[in-house]
């Protein structure tokens, strides 16, 4: 994925909460730092602290009042691993991995893209697309793929640089899109937010968004917002990506309990998600739902 893809994430709700895992299993997180291979001290800034790395004004995925899935899912883990929680909070834009998890201030992405090697990635806890996002009653709400003949025309807000730009290109959308910047510093705006906006008051159409990005602004406008994850695109790169935790390439114990915890998890995790709005997808790009939210990507 390329890095537009991660930073509207890829460029990516604690209202029910798993079980605590049983007095075995919380025993064993609690010692794999010293009984299971090297000591995590070695891999961890602190190895009593879960130190996220994190933007400070990026919701849904984080912010510095801890109001994003991103920091629910750290306050989940902490507690499964009794850890004091703490972020070290930077934009995520250019630079972010090299002054946080790459200078050693913090030890975990909470929201990684799998298959960037930036960062060294564990196994996905979920999987998302692009979502089309309309208003209800446009007469755009069934559209499933870009090459709808009902798109002609109509002015499309996109992130310049996204891969969703590929796929519009090649079905001779680009001519009548509105282009919002990729570059920005989230402290101070917000492509999305300003696309979504732009929606409801009808300067364009339709917009084209990162499914975690389109489900959380489509659930807070008033009616809400029409999302239509892009999975049956024929054209253009796949719009269906996993969605992992970013760590050191040297931290293999952390990656491992990371995983471990991932696996344990996963039923609350995903509920946390879709409290966000996250249009969560299983393999066969099905929709995961409150019904089957113990499924994993």
């Amino acid at each position: 994925m390329n890095n537009g893809a991660q930073r509207h994430r890829p460029l990516l709700p604690l209202m029910a909460i798993a079980a605590m895992l049983a007095g075995a299993d919380l025993a064993r997180a609690q010692t794999a730092q010293t009984t299971d291979g090297p000591d995590l001290s070695i891999e961890l800034v602190d190895p009593k602290v879960l130190r996220i790395c994190a933007d400070p004004r990026n919701l849904p995925f984080s912010n510095d009042k801890g109001e994003g899935f991103e920091n629910k899912l750290g306050e989940l883990f902490a507690e499964k691993l009794q850890k004091k929680l703490d972020y070290v909070y930077f934009p995520q834009a250019t630079g972010f991995v090299r002054m946080t998890l790459g200078a050693h201030r913090c030890d975990v992405i909470m929201g990684f893209p799998q298959g960037d090697d930036l960062v060294q990635g564990t196994n996905p806890y979920y999987r998302s697309a692009y979502a089309l996002v309309t208003r209800q009653g446009s007469g755009l709400d069934d559209v499933a793929t870009l090459g709808d003949a009902r798109l002609r025309g109509k002015h499309i807000g996109i992130v310049a640089g996204t891969p969703p730009a590929t796929n519009m290109a090649v079905n001779g959308l680009m001519a009548d899109a509105r282009s919002y910047r990729l570059m920005i510093d989230t402290r101070l705006d917000s492509s999305a937010a300003t696309m979504i906006d732009d929606l409801t008051a009808g300067k364009i159409d339709a917009a084209i968004l990162w499914g975690p990005i389109a489900g959380f602004y489509a659930g807070r406008t008033s009616p809400p917002l029409h999302v239509t994850p892009l999975v049956k695109e024929t054209t253009g790169p796949r719009l269906v990506y996993r969605i992992g935790m970013g760590v050191r390439s040297a931290d293999q114990n952390w990656k491992r309990l990371l995983n471990r915890l991932i696996q344990e998890n996963q039923p609350a995790i995903n509920r946390i998600l879709l409290d966000f709005g996250v249009p969560l997808l299983d393999e066969n790009d099905r929709p995961i739902g409150a019904e089957t939210a113990t499924k994993s990507p």
